[in-house]
């Protein structure tokens, strides 16, 4: 029997990769660059399984193209924002996604930007490289502890619970969340955590806001000038969702006049560009979307996809299916 086509946008961990191919006949991206939109439309017509990722802009139009052999996406990663699901249902093609095994990894470094931005790592570590620093001094680089804070979530799902744990158990911070679909309270009790019924509830009385909603016209620039308005002014933002989430002008203006103190970003609006105006702030600390980037989760991620392949071929409901 032959096997089906699958494409891989950009390269996996390679156990993952060699597993696939233990399935199916599989094309690797070698370049490991983001394709463009007409490689993308090409693929429609020579694969049955595209497997892309958050660089990859799965539009109408390359939905659309003819003629189409590509029956199931199975995207390397939770987010979706970057597929036209809606064009996708259209069409007739299956969408799948890797949720829960990335959960803990991108809690983690949420709490990693939480504590940088709070103890100003990223400056200390730029003293030292520099040369510039030269010695211990008492009033050098004071931060803020963690302990004892309110902590602000903007949704509250698998990510944003995690978040939660590790900062109300290992912290000792208070937990305030906003999400349109809030869990009972027997799910909030069990992570110390208080609803708010707006955005702007939770942004008033938090000293550290992390964002945790998904990305997409629904949420684009959710956070702009006149939410940023009502954050206390020696708060920090945190934002390891969708870069979109937040507007990057409103930011870098609530930052440069000090309406907040401090932000850490591990994504942006149209990355991998970077705003220069983020890059010369002291007060900014910024990754290169590291969420879901330990080998363990990666390679969970790629798993998680090839189940989905598995089930869809065999004939199955794929586990992870979002249209």
């Amino acid at each position: 029997m032959k096997r089906p086509r699958v494409l891989l946008t950009r390269r996996w961990p390679a156990a993952v990769e060699r597993e696939l191919a233990t399935r199916f006949d599989v094309t690797l991206n070698d370049a490991d660059t983001p394709l463009s939109a007409a490689d993308l439309s090409a693929a429609m017509s020579e694969y049955d399984a595209l497997c892309p990722t958050v660089t990859d802009a799965v539009t109408a139009a390359v939905l659309g193209s003819a003629p189409r052999r590509v029956r199931i996406l199975g995207n390397f990663g939770v987010g979706f924002n970057h597929i036209d699901v809606d064009a996708a249902r259209t069409v007739g093609i299956v969408v799948t996604n890797t949720p829960d095994v990335l959960t803990d990894c991108t809690a983690d470094l949420t709490l990693t930007l939480l504590l940088m931005v709070a103890r100003r790592a990223g400056e200390g570590e730029r003293l030292v490289r520099t040369g510039n620093w030269t010695g211990w001094c008492p009033t050098q680089l004071l931060g803020r502890r963690l302990s004892g804070k309110v902590l602000g979530l903007i949704g509250f799902g698998r990510i944003a619970r995690a978040v939660a744990h590790r900062a109300h158990f290992g912290f000792g911070m208070r937990i305030l969340f906003h999400d349109p679909q809030p869990p009972v309270a027997a799910v909030c009790n069990a992570y110390g955590a208080e609803a708010c019924g707006s955005v702007e509830a939770v942004l008033e009385r938090a000293d550290f806001v992390s964002l945790h909603c998904p990305g997409g016209a629904a949420t684009r620039h959710l956070l702009n000038t006149e939410r940023l308005a009502h954050m206390q002014p020696g708060a920090c933002l945190i934002n390891t969702a969708r870069g979109d989430v937040v507007d990057p002008d409103a930011l870098i203006a609530a930052l440069d006049c000090g309406a907040i103190a401090a932000a850490g970003l591990d994504v942006y609006a149209g990355e991998p560009a970077v705003p220069d105006a983020l890059k010369a702030m002291d007060n900014v600390v910024l990754l290169p979307h590291l969420g879901s980037a330990t080998v363990e989760t990666r390679t969970a991620m790629g798993l998680r996809v090839l189940e989905n392949l598995d089930r869809f071929f065999a004939g199955h409901e794929p586990r992870d299916r979002i249209v």
